[in-house]
């Protein structure tokens, strides 16, 4: 018989306890917050290379490692007399029934646009309730690559209407951006050519986000064309008893066409 995802979870926090132990693994043992935290992000991203790739048992594996992550966390917690599983679970429940009255109580949103807006308004109650200010681009990790993290303060400045109208009237921002970055190469100065940078960058992601569009998906699609187009020159030089270091920079420039007419072909 099949058992439950309670007791299975049981089973897994006696794992860790018993890794964590005396007598328990001393890669384990020694590890801290600190230590896991690029555990913790990877595993995340395997997460997210999963469901890119679309393999179901991927995504299953993936997901049991980012909870031991949770698991190893809530372990530290409890071994330090600051909090068990249990308070992270209970302070999870309960704030998820508190942010969808719509559904344990007696709020009505008929759109996921007005549950949103639902779930921000809460939120912001909830930090009055505690005696902070709250932005509404607040909740957005410093730590979270940056086309990622742009799009998503931009999609939250969007909610209270700061934004361009279509991606089209984005893009006038991104060729203003443009102009005032190779203003800032001429002038050689690395603080403004890195603010310019940075403006167009940010400027680029509007557009993409309005086109209704991924930058960073965008992107890593852009850094897998390049490094499949990449690859293929370096084989077809090879084949041709030569290596992409000994060839002349116009030798590559050429290789590299062909790689590319030869993709268009297909």
């Amino acid at each position: 018989m099949t058992q439950s995802p309670g007791v299975l979870f049981e089973r897994l926090l006696d794992i860790m306890h018993r890794l964590r132990g005396p007598a328990g693994c001393p890669w384990d043992r020694e590890q801290t917050r600190s230590s896991l935290k690029p555990y913790l992000i990877e595993e995340a991203y395997e997460v997210l290379e999963a469901i890119e790739t679309g393999h179901v048992d991927g995504v299953r594996e993936e997901l049991g490692d980012l909870l031991l992550q949770v698991v190893f966390h809530a372990e530290i917690g409890a071994e330090r007399g600051e909090f068990t599983m249990a308070d992270v679970l209970a302070g999870l429940g309960d704030k998820m029934i508190a942010r969808h009255p719509h559904v344990f109580g007696d709020a009505r949103v008929e759109t996921p646009d007005q549950a949103l807006t639902q779930w921000e308004a809460i939120k912001q109650r909830e930090a009055e309730a505690q005696g902070r200010r709250r932005s509404i681009i607040d909740g957005v990790p410093r730590a979270l690559p940056g086309l990622v993290r742009a799009q998503r303060i931009q999609s939250k400045a969007a909610r209270v209407k700061f934004d361009w109208p279509d991606a089209q009237a984005a893009w006038t921002k991104v060729e203003e951006e443009v102009a005032e970055t190779s203003e800032a190469l001429a002038g050689g100065d690395p603080a403004r050519i890195e603010e310019e940078l940075g403006d167009m960058l940010f400027s680029l992601v509007n557009v993409a986000r309005l086109a209704s569009l991924d930058a960073e998906e965008a992107l890593q699609r852009a850094i897998e064309k390049f490094r499949r187009r990449f690859v293929t020159m370096e084989d077809d030089l090879n084949a041709r008893g030569t290596s992409i270091a000994s060839v002349t920079p116009e030798e590559l420039e050429r290789s590299w066409q062909a790689v590319k007419a030869q993709e268009r072909g297909r």
